[in-house]
């Protein structure tokens, strides 16, 4: 990359889960060398235009456009106008052809390819960038994995023809990962270990759960981690204890979790049941 300008920035850093390179940026003059990656390329525009040459011509790209590239596509990218802001994650072959081929008939010897490298997409879009988003401020495992599977899927199946299956009611294998939660909502579990529980596919766990239960397997656990703190609050435990007592990374997360919830912060909570 060339010398960034006072008025350009960029960010370079991973997923929580699965490692994945991410690049969050601005360039208002920095322009990109043909390359390629051996990597699938997934981001979007968020603000401004840029012009990328691509599969042997230019595409002009706006705020709402998908960018989708196969491995090993040379291109390029430069901003246009007053420039541009994007995301954009570097998945590999490997992490694509396992979601593809999960609970789907495709070959798990292939490799998924997107239909057209620039796609005008508002809602994949902000679905990507939401995830983005959350997985540069570092949100916990769970929830990265929830957010970059549903990113993933949506992108395989409307750009690359992967057909996933609709999600059943599922009941027993939902509340079996139900009861886990609400015991185990101390601990730090992971997606693996909630499919290991329903003995399903992480992605049709996700579907399942949400479709029974109305939330993600991961915003039911937070709801879980802030009614036991309200019964800790209650019974007169401090919030920093509460927090750690709860799954809580500290106050400051259970402060931010509880208030969105409940409206008052927990200290605030607690105070009113004193004696």
């Amino acid at each position: 990359m060339n010398a960034l300008s006072q008025d350009e920035s960029a960010s370079y850093f991973t997923a929580p889960v699965g490692g994945i390179e991410c690049l969050s940026a601005t360039f208002k003059r920095h322009r990109y060398q043909p390359h390629a990656h051996d990597t699938f390329v997934v981001g979007t525009l968020w603000h401004g235009t840029g012009t990328i040459f691509i599969r042997g011509r230019n595409h002009a790209v706006r705020a709402g456009d998908l960018t989708l590239y196969n491995p090993f596509e040379v291109h390029d990218g430069a901003p246009a106008n007053d420039g541009f802001s994007y995301r954009v994650s570097y998945p590999s072959a490997a992490l694509l052809r396992e979601i593809a081929s999960e609970n789907t008939s495709f070959d798990r010897t292939g490799t998924p390819t997107f239909r057209e490298p620039i796609v005008h997409d508002p809602r994949g879009a902000a679905l990507f960038f939401a995830a983005h988003r959350l997985w540069e401020e570092k949100c916990s495992p769970m929830e990265a994995e929830e957010k970059l599977l549903a990113a993933y899927v949506y992108c395989l199946s409307v750009h690359a023809g992967v057909r996933f299956p609709l999600a059943g009611s599922e009941r027993g294998p939902v509340a079996r990962v139900v009861e886990l939660l609400s015991e185990r909502f101390a601990e730090r579990l992971t997606l693996d270990d909630l499919a290991a529980e329903a003995r399903l596919s992480r992605q049709r766990l996700i579907r399942a759960f949400h479709r029974r239960t109305g939330m993600s397997p991961h915003a039911f656990l937070i709801n879980r981690r802030v009614d036991a703190a309200k019964a800790m609050l209650r019974s007169g435990l401090d919030p920093l204890s509460a927090a750690m007592a709860t799954g809580f990374s500290d106050q400051a997360h259970l402060t931010r979790i509880f208030k969105a919830r409940v409206g008052v912060p927990p200290g605030a909570y607690r105070a009113a049941f004193a004696a």
